[in-house]
């Protein structure tokens, strides 16, 4: 992809995404998975490909599970999950989570 201003190329979403950084809030995640007894719905297995960081993965046993280090907390997990009630979302405190860097 080339910008049009001045003809050089744009760089990669990896490439802006490995720009910011993750203040990791040990011991205290602020997504949570809870797991039904039927198995995971279909919005939550969907997360594993929509998520724009990549923060779930499927498990050897089958179940979607969450690194929630480099999540960029846009909420595309809690609208997706909201009606399943699968998942806990809350803003990690303050001094944790992301921290944007443009350049």
């Amino acid at each position: 992809m080339n910008d049009k201003t001045n003809g050089t190329k744009s760089p990669r979403m990896e490439e802006r995404l490995y720009q910011n950084r993750y203040q990791v809030d040990e011991g205290r995640p602020h997504v949570k998975i809870n797991h039904q007894p039927g198995g995971d719905s279909e919005e939550l297995k969907a997360l594993t490909k929509i998520c724009p960081a990549g923060c779930y993965s499927i498990n050897e046993e089958g179940q979607v599970e969450v690194a929630a280090d480099g999540c960029m907390e846009c909420g595309t997990c809690r609208i997706v999950c909201q009606a399943t009630g699968e998942l806990e979302w809350s803003y990690p405190r303050g001094g944790y989570g992301v921290l944007f860097k443009f350049g």
